[in-house]
């Protein structure tokens, strides 16, 4: 991995390699394949930072399903706002189906909240969680995150999808404020 880089205003380290990235998606991956072989799950990844962790991800998923996305923001600078606002939405009808929500990262968890009030009005059959990464000390909301990829703590990360102010989504490796 390549030594700090600078976005914006802030500096960044590596933290986790390319080859852990790829590891941990294999290993979400093996997981969907075994459990939700006899389903036809759809995939539901939240843009803009699960574009890369969903693209490895889906090209490691054997088992037949869909693919749709959904646009939401709940991020300024490095910190939540707090607020979630869905940009693009839903357009399958998912009733009775299973949901597997694609996030590259699950903080805060009201990004999640927001989606599980959704699909519970919508009669998923059952909803699924993958992340790339989880921060566990931050996660205070009930909903089970069934496949994680990577559990860090409550530090601010860059790259594979992740981005600060718009910027650093397009690294291979991903990176903490130095």
């Amino acid at each position: 991995m390549n030594n700090l880089v600078t976005i914006k205003d802030k500096q960044f380290k590596p933290y986790i390699s390319q080859q852990q990235i790829t590891t941990a998606v294999k290993n979400i991956a093996d997981a969907i394949n075994t459990e939700l072989a006899n389903d036809f799950p759809i995939f539901l990844v939240v843009l803009n930072g699960s574009f890369m962790f969903a693209a490895d991800l889906l090209k490691e998923v054997t088992i037949p399903c869909e693919i749709s996305f959904i646009k939401v923001a709940s991020y300024h600078g490095t910190s939540s706002t707090g607020n979630v606002t869905e940009l693009i939405g839903l357009t399958e009808d998912i009733t009775g189906r299973t949901v597997v929500i694609v996030e590259d990262i699950v903080d805060t968890g009201i990004t999640l909240e927001r989606l599980m009030n959704v699909l519970t009005r919508k009669n998923v059959k059952q909803t699924k969680i993958a992340t790339a990464l989880l921060k566990p000390q931050s996660y205070k909301k009930q909903f089970k995150v069934h496949y994680v990829g990577i559990e860090i703590p409550n530090d601010f990360v860059v790259g594979y999808g992740l981005d600060y102010d718009g910027l650093g989504r397009n690294l291979k490796e991903i990176y903490v404020l130095a």
